[in-house]
């Protein structure tokens, strides 16, 4: 029987199922509208979020010509937020996105003290907006009512699994995995557990957060609903960068995956918690039954996401042809596009950040400006390899890499230039479904670990570097300064 993978990413959701083969024999997706409020505000609808998932599951099942579902993958957007209630399971506000700095005033007052290091003792990450924590307290504080609901036990807070889990169980589980609990900012990765202290410090009731399971648990059951029959069991939920790597088949330390969607992820596993020392973040790769899998990870802010603004404002139809364009110059002509288009995250977490193109001159074209979007996609994934090489303290052989912008041969192109290294890239795209969808099936007995790595992902080609090592060290240096000057005009505005 085939598995169901769900893979609820930013601005969109997909559905893929695979058989027992590890081929993908349908496929569904659905768009997903993210708002902007107000400067530096991201926000969707959590009913846009789940209608968005039926519609996509809707869209693949339809292909699949009745076969029964053995079971259910679910890969999300992390650090997203809903807060519910329980009863109705209608939400008391709207999700806020990941990429949001609504709540970087309360982050900011508890930085310089000994509660940052105690965060980061406890959770390997440095304090940022990003993370759910001050998103769950925003939410409670600014709705009335809120609080005292949240106290009495009616109310959920969760990320995008939970969210996903409660509508497709009926609202009869609360749960979510160590993945994602492991990026909340509220979970002792150390204990696996959520924190009293962390609760303490956010001002977050432990009466509303979901019960934390290993990545590879029996969730839950679906019932009727939409397009989904009941009794289909949930066999893993895992956050979308954790399952690229699990789907790239990485199950022990050595190889670094880079994830390129709205932001991206780079991420390797390592033996033990790596108490990073260059703004990299520890976290929790998966859990399958108990046994734990610690990982290294860099935030970039905005990635892919980049490219498609930069179309938009230099009127084109898509990136591919702002790539098209970028393709027509030998160089950016000394034009660097800093991406702070909300905030940078790895390895400089500066929520003040903004965007900002440097360098230009009277014979700055176009092309010049894509070109030099593109390449700063991959000056800032060469930031945090770089960084991750400096906390492993040794050198990477190269970069493996997943998501949509992978098909662009001249942004792998340049990427393999900037780090150094060869940029291998998998035979399939979507790495975070199939991920999803691999531990779902070896739980579910589809699969057994060794033949759902070799199955499920074939393929694949391999960019290697090209640029002369002194023109390299050029660009560096250029983009280097180029950072610097987007934080300080943002310090002095």
């Amino acid at each position: 029987m085939p598995v169901l993978a769900i893979d609820q990413g930013t601005t969109n959701t997909k559905a893929l199922l695979i058989d027992e083969s590890g081929e993908i024999v349908a496929r569904g997706t659905s768009p997903l509208k993210v708002s902007y409020p107000r400067p530096g505000w991201v926000e969707a609808s959590g009913h846009d979020i789940w209608r968005s998932v039926l519609v996509a599951v809707d869209s693949c099942l339809q292909q699949s010509q009745g076969r029964t579902v053995a079971a259910i993958g679910i890969s999300n957007q992390r650090e997203s937020v809903l807060v519910w209630d329980r009863r109705t399971g209608k939400p008391i506000g709207p999700c806020i996105i990941w990429q949001c700095r609504r709540t970087a005033g309360r982050v900011d007052a508890l930085r310089g003290t000994d509660t940052e290091k105690l965060v980061l003792a406890q959770t390997g990450l440095a304090l940022d907006p990003l993370f759910p924590a001050s998103k769950i307290a925003w939410l409670l504080d600014e709705t009335t009512g809120a609080r005292a609901k949240a106290l009495e036990g009616s109310l959920c807070a969760g990320t995008v699994d939970c969210w996903l889990l409660f509508n497709l169980t009926g609202g009869t589980v609360h749960a979510t995995d160590s993945s994602n609990a492991s990026r909340t900012q509220l979970m002792d990765i150390h204990r696996g557990s959520w924190s009293s202290e962390l609760l303490a410090i956010f001002d977050v009731p432990h009466t509303i957060l979901p019960e934390i399971r290993p990545s590879n648990d029996r969730f839950g059951e679906t019932t009727a609903n939409g397009p989904l029959p009941a009794g289909i069991p949930i066999h893993s939920m895992i956050g979308d960068s954790h399952a690229a790597l699990f789907g790239h088949g990485v199950r022990r330390p050595g190889i670094v995956k880079a994830t390129y969607g709205t932001g991206s992820s780079l991420m390797t596993l390592t033996d033990k918690p790596v108490a990073s020392t260059n703004g990299l973040s520890t976290t929790i790769g998966w859990n399958r039954s108990g046994d734990v899998a610690f990982a290294l990870e860099g935030n970039i802010t905005v990635s892919a996401q980049a490219a498609t603004w930069a179309a938009e404002i230099l009127g084109l139809a898509d990136v591919d042809a702002l790539t098209r364009l970028a393709a027509t110059v030998a160089s950016s002509d000394g034009v660097y596009f800093v991406p702070a288009l909300a905030g940078l995250g790895a390895p400089y977490w500066d929520a003040n950040a903004r965007g900002l193109f440097t360098g230009m001159s009277l014979s700055t074209r176009p092309p010049h400006l894509a070109l030099a979007v593109l390449e700063a996609i991959a000056f800032q994934v060469g930031d945090v390899f770089a960084a991750m090489e400096a906390d492993l303290g040794t050198p990477l052989r190269s970069l493996s890499v997943d998501g949509g912008a992978t098909g662009n041969d001249l942004l792998m192109q340049i990427q393999a230039d900037l780090i150094e290294r060869p940029v291998i890239r998998s035979g399939a795209k979507e790495l975070s479904a199939i991920g999803a969808a691999m531990m779902a099936g070896i739980a579910a007995g589809v699969w057994d670990d060794e033949s759902a790595a070799t199955r499920l992902v074939t393929g694949g080609t391999m960019s290697q570097p090209s640029l002369p090592a002194d023109t390299r060290q050029q660009r560096l240096r250029g983009w280097a300064k180029a950072v610097s000057r987007a934080r300080l005009f943002a310090a002095k505005a």
